[in-house]
């Protein structure tokens, strides 16, 4: 199976690659610089340039690629740069992926539980309507721009991603040396749902989504979401350390541009109702043992 990756380079794209190789995959990473070697093609979704001689016949199509929702402050040109990223990279990829004379079956196109925005203590599958917000909007968008592919006859999933937990790295990776410390502390009064999903979980989703025949919208999170409380708490008891303090509301809406409203204070109760009804099996459905899992793969890579 030759599986075409953008993004490939961020947390989830480098898992990804890894595991596709392992099973024997030929895999060509999309880069915006020269090509290093026949395993890279060249594209620049900024000029709607593609090199689009490796996705002729290629598999699969998994394209990841965006700018990092934290890791800068929301500034106006920040969001801008959010947008534009995935707005354009998916317009580029999949107006590419039309015009081939032998395209791809299938075009995972990348997308976020943002889609939904706050859901309150409501559990949302994906049936739900999209919310209101920067992120939202964005999510909306952003699907939408893969619709040349689909108008080709391309069969477009777009797995809705929660919040990654990996070994190292993403938000679980920024939060560790802080509850090692002692310092690990909830977010506001702590209700706020929050969606997870293992990267090991994600990694097998997103093969589980290019080998289905699933098209459309897909939930990836973990199908135990858990308040930000019972995050933090379940965190500190991994790591055998108490978790008494918080950060208060006011302080966190500080952050510039809306981003603790939209990420660190929105609440979602998502469900994966469309992998599950699917078959798809999870390892890590419930987040303990998903934290413990993840503690010793940090210790033991």
């Amino acid at each position: 199976m030759k599986v075409i990756v953008s993004g490939a380079s961020g947390l989830i794209g480098t898992a990804l690659v890894s595991a596709l190789r392992d099973e024997g995959c030929s895999v060509v990473r999309l880069v915006r610089r020269a090509p290093k070697g026949p395993d890279e093609a060249r594209w620049q979704p900024r000029n709607r340039s593609i090199d689009t001689r490796e996705l002729e016949g290629a598999d699969a199509v998994v394209h990841l690629a965006g700018a990092g929702v934290g890791n800068r402050p929301w500034t106006e040109s920040y969001k801008e740069e959010i947008r534009s990223s995935r707005i354009l990279g998916t317009s580029t990829l999949a107006t590419a992926l039309a015009a081939l004379k032998s395209p791809p079956p299938v075009f995972v196109c990348g997308s976020a539980i943002g889609f939904y925005g706050d859901t309150g203590d409501r559990e949302t599958t994906e049936q739900d309507p999209h919310g209101a917000g920067f992120l939202a909007e964005l999510a909306v968008d952003w699907e939408a721009a893969a619709q040349p592919a689909a108008d080709a006859g391309i069969r477009v999933v777009h797995p809705r991603t929660g919040i990654v937990l990996a070994p190292k790295g993403g938000i679980l990776g920024m939060m560790l040396p802080a509850f090692r410390f002692g310092l690990g502390a909830r977010l506001g009064d702590g209700g706020q749902w929050f969606s997870w999903i293992s990267l090991r979980d994600e990694i097998a989703a997103l093969r589980f989504l290019i080998e289905s025949e699933l098209s459309g919208p897909v939930n990836l999170t973990a199908p135990l979401p858990v308040t930000n409380a019972e995050f933090t708490k379940a965190v500190g008891a991994a790591l055998k350390r108490p978790t008494p303090l918080f950060v208060p509301t006011p302080l966190l809406k500080l952050a510039p541009g809306g981003f603790a409203q939209e990420s660190l204070l929105i609440s979602q109760r998502i469900l994966p109702r469309r992998l599950l009804d699917a078959g798809f099996a999870f390892q890590d459905p419930a987040l303990a043992p998903a934290l413990q899992s993840l503690l010793n793969a940090a210790k033991n890579p």
